[in-house]
């Protein structure tokens, strides 16, 4: 039986003072709609009645929904292939350099088809991937032999036992946000460093998309951060952000995607113009990016 949770506090810091925003539909599977709510205290954006843990899976299961299939399936996806070898040398490279190692122990949370675990783990690093999907966990071992374990093992892992731990657009999904993040800082080693990236709803393509910008992906987006509410969360947990690197690439990426949601079917060419419009406004501030790169220690 399909399980929703309603918020009656923030779920980042527990305030009250919370207000109805707009409704966002799920373009993905469900053709559902959910309400978007903001919080006044930290600023966190989150979809209410949201299934629960044992309830969302369902809400995965797309042809579409490339972190778990691997699809080259239409333009949009065809594109995001391409441009992915390109990003995860970029990770790899941000990585050593946060890290100041060529090799060490990398735990990657939310590792959809393996491909960045695989990059880490051909580079010579030591990797722990972890993802629920047991699709996308085939598929990781089938086109980028890579052995992924179950969610399960997330709480069981040895403390203080990483270099670096990587969730890249992950967060977004955690239901046990708190738990999560007690967890993540109990892995880390003590000069360890945990890089989040995850969508920005004070970006310019947001602004400009409103309730069909694609990076709400509701139900599957359970918040929806910006800078000032995880700059809040991180510091709930004792952890400080270093820097904030831009995701570039986001914006258009997105902004296909919302164009279609918006209008049935993807405009290119305005897509392109409204994804250079929201890396222009963030070029002076990568908190103004579509996606944030959040490097945090201890």
């Amino acid at each position: 039986m399909l399980q929703r949770i309603n918020y009656t506090i923030c779920p980042a810091c527990g305030s009250t003072s919370l207000k109805e925003i707009f409704t966002a539909k799920d373009y993905t599977v469900s053709n559902e709609s959910f309400m978007i709510m903001e919080c006044a205290n930290c600023s966190l954006r989150f979809t209410q009645d949201v299934p629960d843990a044992v309830s969302i899976s369902p809400y995965y299961k797309s042809d579409n929904y490339i972190s778990h299939t691997n699809t080259s399936k239409g333009i949009i996806n065809r594109l995001y292939q391409k441009v992915r070898k390109r990003t995860l040398k970029q990770k790899r490279k941000l990585i050593e350099e946060m890290t100041g190692l060529k090799a060490g122990s990398l735990l990657d949370v939310g590792s959809g088809t393996g491909a960045f675990a695989s990059e880490m783990k051909n580079a010579g690093w030591q990797v722990t991937g972890l993802e629920p999907d047991g699709d996308a966990r085939r598929i990781a071992e089938e086109v980028n032999n890579i052995d992924l374990n179950e969610m399960d093992t997330f709480y069981n892992l040895p403390v203080a036992s990483f270099d670096a731990i990587t969730m890249w657009h992950v967060l977004e999904h955690v239901h046990d946000l708190h738990g999560y993040m007690i967890q993540l800082k109990s892995l880390l080693k003590e000069n360890g460093k945990l890089f989040i990236a995850v969508p920005n709803y004070t970006s310019k393509d947001a602004a400009i998309y409103k309730e069909h910008w694609a990076a709400y992906d509701v139900p599957r987006h359970l918040y929806h951060f910006s800078p000032q509410a995880m700059k809040m969360l991180i510091e709930k947990h004792g952890m400080m952000i270093e820097q904030y690197k831009p995701m570039w690439y986001d914006s258009f990426y997105v902004s296909m995607l919302s164009s279609k949601y918006k209008k049935g079917k993807t405009n290119l060419f305005a897509s392109f113009w409204n994804g250079l419009r929201s890396n222009f406004n963030a070029i002076s501030d990568t908190k103004r990016c579509s996606s944030v790169i959040y490097i945090i220690s201890k």
